[in-house]
């Protein structure tokens, strides 16, 4: 019992730190060229899909809620709230769906399977969720038109002309080179990184038990 409790003490301190610092990571962030600039691309999702990897899904998931509470905590929120939510609903869909199919095929072309269908499964969904409950609420919470929105994708990308090619040519893109190239970096260095994963989680059968 007390070495289950030490190794559930280490995991819930390794999620805390990769939540941490995905929460740095988040601050880090840029538009990219051809979407609106509301729309900012990081890699803060590296941590959680390492965690998802080598813990599980669920541990994936509780990466990415403290990275949201954190946030918040430091930053507060400048969308009330509506960009944590997609962001939040987003990375668990992508990470929960990696960290699940290379539990399936637990190799490295199978850690490379599984970031191209969760970029490419996130990228799809994204849109519908931007379509009918992201920018919605943009509308709603600020009173901002639809063609105000529209207008400030087709300032950055000639092809954006109205909500669906906003969608198709704007968020689609975006999401699948933000989820792209943090599977790339993912791919590179979790496996060199394992080992050493192994050993911080890794609790010696030959340490004393505390009294």
């Amino acid at each position: 019992m007390k070495k289950s409790s030490s190794i559930n003490v280490r995991t819930i301190a390794f999620i805390g730190m990769l939540g941490a610092l995905s929460t740095v990571l988040m601050m880090f962030n840029f538009p990219l060229p051809f979407a609106p600039s509301f729309l900012k691309m990081d890699i803060a999702e590296l941590p959680g899909l390492f965690a998802g990897f080598f813990l599980g899904p669920v541990a994936g998931a509780l990466v990415v809620v403290v990275k949201i509470l954190l946030k918040l905590a430091i930053q507060g929120t400048d969308t009330a709230f509506v960009g944590e939510f997609s962001n939040l609903t987003g990375s668990i869909v992508f990470i929960c769906s990696a960290a699940l199919i290379y539990k399936k095929i637990h190799t490295k072309k199978g850690a490379l399977i599984s970031m191209i269908v969760s970029s490419l499964l996130v990228s799809v969904l994204l849109i519908f969720i931007n379509a009918y409950v992201m920018f919605p609420l943009y509308v709603r919470l600020y009173g901002m038109p639809m063609e105000a929105i529209i207008g400030m994708g087709s300032a950055v990308n000639p092809l954006v002309k109205d909500e669906v090619t906003m969608m198709l040519f704007g968020v689609f893109p975006f999401n699948l080179v933000k989820h792209g190239v943090t599977s790339f970096f993912t791919y590179l260095v979790y496996k060199k990184c394992a080992n050493a994963l192994r050993s911080i989680l890794r609790v010696s059968q030959e340490a004393p038990t505390a009294a």
